[in-house]
C-alpha cells in the first residue's frame, strides 16, 4: 500500500464515521429528514436474528417514514455509539439505546454496522 492510498483510506475512514456521527445527532434530534440526508436512495436497513438477515426498511423514503413513526412511539429514545471501529467501507460500533418505559428508564446493547458508498450510508444492521 502507498502511502497516497493509505491516506486516502484514513480520510475516507474518517468521513465516513463523521458521516456516523451526525447520523446519531439527527436520530437523537429525532429528526428523520436530517438522518435520510446522509444516506443513499435505495438504503437498507437490516435486523439480524441468530443467521437470519431481514430488510426492515429499505429506500430513503421508507426510512425517513419509518423513522417519524418511530419517534412518534418512542418520543424518549436516543443512542450513544461507543468502541467505534471505521474502515475505508464501514463504521461499526456497540449502539446503547435508552428510553422511558411504563417501569421506568430502560436501556439495551447491540453492535451495529454502517456500509457506505461514495460517502453515505447505504445499509444499516
Amino acid at each position: 500500500m502507498t502511502v497516497a492510498s493509505a491516506s486516502a483510506q484514513t480520510s475516507s475512514s474518517a468521513l465516513n464515521t463523521g458521516v456516523v456521527r451526525q447520523f446519531m445527532h439527527a436520530f437523537n434530534a429525532h429528526d428523520a429528514q436530517a438522518m435520510a440526508t446522509l444516506v443513499t436512495d435505495d438504503i437498507r436497513w437490516l435486523s439480524v436474528r441468530g443467521v437470519d438477515m431481514a430488510i426492515e426498511l429499505e429506500g430513503k423514503t421508507a426510512l425517513s417514514a419509518g423513522m417519524a413513526e418511530y419517534f412518534k412511539a418512542c418520543t424518549s429514545c436516543r443512542a450513544e455509539l461507543r468502541g467505534v471501529v471505521s474502515s475505508n467501507e464501514r463504521v461499526s460500533a456497540v449502539e446503547v439505546a435508552r428510553w422511558q418505559s411504563s417501569r421506568g428508564p430502560q436501556s439495551q446493547q447491540s453492535m451495529v454496522v454502517y456500509e457506505f458508498s461514495d460517502g453515505l450510508i447505504r445499509a444499516v444492521y
